[in-house]
């Protein structure tokens, strides 16, 4: 949705975006100097290796649900596991092509992308993993979705429901806010939003975590 127009709504909605960069910018920074630079390593790891085969395996994503922090003790873990992972890199596979398809606007190819992936186990609901393989298929694309992010948009007022299609209207709306912020945007991609909310959006650090600490999200 690119306001372009000059109604009410509109005009209310572009404000708010413009508005949020007064929050984004100095997350951003706070970020950058309270997590580890060697943190996201692993997802580095896993989009080069996406890079040259095209696709994720199980180890790929057992990589991301290490990174991402989430439990790999549940049901969803041992039914993925179960499967060949010709299978799992066939259907990563689609989405890695569908992410990458420049034909298609960023939130059809988010769309389209996270519509394949749910056919595998533990991708039918939620977007925090399915949105970090995506992103680790097209990092210059795509970018990660979890309940911080949630948290921060609630925050800034900027409607994000959890209906069907939540990662593609995701994606929307951080191109949004990247069209709204003007000069102030210069320089940022979708990934640099996607850790300004993070940050935004986590918990006050309990006294005994270092800034490099950070608590398990979903």
């Amino acid at each position: 949705m690119k306001t372009t127009t000059e109604t009410p709504g509109e005009n209310e909605f572009a404000a708010l975006c413009r508005q949020a960069w007064d929050t984004l910018i100095p997350a951003r920074a706070r970020y950058l100097a309270g997590v580890s630079p060697h943190y996201d390593e692993v997802l580095h790891d896993v989009a080069q290796r996406t890079e040259h085969t095209g696709s994720l395996g199980k180890a790929d994503i057992a990589s991301l649900i290490v990174w991402k922090r989430l439990s790999a003790q549940t049901r969803w873990v041992t039914d993925l596991m179960s499967l060949p992972d010709t299978h799992v890199r066939a259907v990563t596979e689609r989405a890695v092509t569908a992410i990458r398809d420049t034909t298609l606007t960023r939130s059809e190819a988010a769309r389209t992308g996270r519509s394949v992936i749910w056919e595998l186990p533990g991708f039918r609901t939620g977007d925090a993993l399915a949105s970090a393989i995506l992103t680790a298929a097209a990092p210059h694309r795509m970018a990660v979705y979890d309940s911080r992010v949630q948290h921060a948009l609630d925050g800034l007022g900027l409607t994000l429901t959890p209906a069907p299609g939540r990662y593609g209207r995701y994606l929307q709306l951080l191109d949004d806010l990247l069209h709204h912020g003007g000069a102030r945007a210069d320089g940022w991609s979708a990934r640099d939003i996607d850790t300004a909310l993070y940050w935004t959006g986590r918990p006050d650090p309990a006294p005994s975590h270092s800034p490099g600490q950070l608590a398990p999200i979903l």
